[in-house]
């Protein structure tokens, strides 16, 4: 199971820092690039930029609790409980998908003499 861990792209935990306009005041954030990935998505998913994101993120937890400490820290559990809802979501979806039958494995595929796969039963198809 090391294996898994041990053999991630050193570039995923690399940190590095980025300017954010939060409140109206500009501050610095470090956190490693898989959470920087990760806080994109989110982002993207969310119709915002990352920097739009992290200033609404700071907003809600601020009008929340009234404050909002280790803000970093935060940072890194919203990571991990969206991938986490993301799994769960592809979980149920697939469980879903299954009950009804309209899931069906994918074909076994082959690659052919020009480089391409194919399904064993059918035609090329480029790029698959």
């Amino acid at each position: 199971m090391c294996h898994i861990y041990s053999n991630t792209d050193p570039i995923l935990y690399e940190s590095r820092n980025r300017s954010v306009r939060i409140a109206k005041v500009v501050t610095s954030i470090k956190l490693e690039n898989l959470f920087w990935d990760t806080l994109s998505q989110l982002a993207h998913d969310e119709g915002l930029t990352t920097n739009q994101l992290i200033a609404k993120l700071y907003d809600e937890v601020y009008a929340c609790r009234n404050e909002v400490s280790n803000f970093t820290s935060f940072l890194r559990v919203t990571c991990m409980r969206y991938s986490e809802l993301r799994g769960q979501s592809m979980r149920d979806a697939r469980r879903v998908l299954d009950r009804t039958g309209l899931h069906a494995p994918p074909p076994a595929m082959a690659r052919v003499p020009d480089g391409h796969y194919a399904p064993q039963d059918g035609p090329t198809q480029p790029g698959l």
